[in-house]
């Protein structure tokens, strides 16, 4: 192992999942050993690391795939990788302070992001069975975490801040962007984003701009104008739904929507797709609808005569591909993609974070972000919440 001239600890700080359940499932440790890289591996010296939703459904077990009731985590490969203890955060940006067997030491002291997937094989186009850093290996929610080297994209951008530049993390724009080429999104199309304050919210907005199509927008009120000033072309307020198909035609001119990218589902699925096939002869490609969250419920009623009849394409996401990640991270270097951070906290203070991410208000808007205490000043305490 290759390292900087700087003496590494032999220990370190980090916050470990210890159980399916609360935040009192989430145990601060401060004697870790530190971890070493292996061959085509570096360690990284973690700066700041976003919060995801799914590191509070992958705590609380919420990703049954069978039974409704069933308390469980990602196993699309066949059997759960979750094991406890666990450190979560899949959005890390940090530098490399260290390097194993063939990798280049020049790549010490480089700023980068990392590409959060756990890939089953060296595919660029696909990614059958998605697993992520923070489940399925230790993530980011640590002083230092040992990723692959190839994966760990350099990212100088001198104007993002770590903490800024975390906010852009693969997560939420890896399965923002895999909505989007799931469901064949043009530019010209009408793309209805629900649940548009997130994280994938935001990045939908961002991304549907890049690509020439026009996003229209789905959540509170009081967020119009700062969801207008990211590039929505309007906002509707999802406080109300009634003659919802009457306030899709005032901002698209009589027009429906080419394609849904869904984050909330739950009883507001129907509604979504009924803004898509008022009037099809308006129309000149097939309805799609990709999902790729379940905010507003895990179970929706759907009259299957509507799908097929209507031919509505239905696009299931979770992560995305090797090839969309590399594009995401040219788009970050040439700042096409902006950073939008609410806020930050210490590591130490996770649990808060969390109940914050759970409660949060209307005032709430893109990501929150983790920041080790030791890095705390530098990165986190300007981003404080006031």
């Amino acid at each position: 192992m290759s390292t900087t001239s700087a003496q590494l600890p032999d220990k370190m700080a980090a916050m470990q999942l210890v159980g399916h359940g609360g935040v009192d499932q989430l145990v601060y440790k401060t004697d870790l050993p530190l971890p070493r890289p292996g061959k085509g591996e570096v360690l990284v010296q973690v700066t700041a690391t976003a919060k995801n939703n799914t590191d509070r459904k992958a705590r609380e077990g919420l990703y049954p795939t069978k039974d409704k009731t069933e308390v469980t985590s990602f196993q699309m490969g066949g059997s759960p990788t979750l094991t406890f203890p666990r450190i979560q955060g899949a959005d890390i940006a940090g530098r490399i302070v260290a390097v194993g067997d063939e990798v280049k030491e020049e790549r010490i002291g480089q700023r980068g992001l990392l590409d959060f997937n756990i890939y089953a094989d060296q595919r660029r186009d696909i990614n059958l069975t998605p697993d992520y850093f923070g489940h399925g290996a230790d993530g980011g929610f640590a002083e230092y975490v040992v990723l692959p080297s190839d994966q760990f994209h350099e990212v100088k951008n001198p104007e993002l801040t770590d903490a800024e530049l975390a906010a852009m993390g693969m997560c939420s724009y890896q399965t923002a962007y895999h909505m989007m080429t799931a469901a064949g999104v043009k530019a010209g199309e009408r793309i209805l984003v629900t649940g548009a304050s997130g994280g994938v919210g935001t990045a939908l907005i961002q991304l549907c701009r890049i690509v020439g199509a026009i996003p229209i927008a789905l959540s509170q009120k009081d967020k119009a104008p700062a969801l207008l000033e990211l590039g929505a072309e309007a906002v509707l307020d999802r406080s109300e739904m009634d003659a919802f198909i009457d306030r899709v035609k005032e901002v698209t001119g009589g027009k429906p929507i080419d394609a849904v990218m869904d984050l909330v589902g739950g009883e507001m699925t129907s509604q979504f797709i009924d803004t898509m096939i008022f009037d099809m002869n308006q129309r000149s490609t097939y309805p799609r609808l990709s999902i790729a969250g379940a905010s507003g419920g895990n179970l929706s009623e759907i009259m299957w005569t509507r799908i097929y009849l209507y031919q509505v394409q239905i696009f299931g996401v979770s992560h995305g591909t090797r090839e969309e990640a590399e594009q995401l991270i040219n788009w970050i270097r040439s700042g096409q993609l902006k950073p939008v951070l609410h806020a930050a906290f210490p590591l130490s203070r996770l649990r808060e974070a969390e109940e914050y991410f759970v409660n949060r208000n209307s005032n709430y808007l893109g990501k929150i972000v983790i920041v080790p205490d030791s890095q705390w000043e530098d990165q986190g305490a300007p981003f404080a919440l006031s």
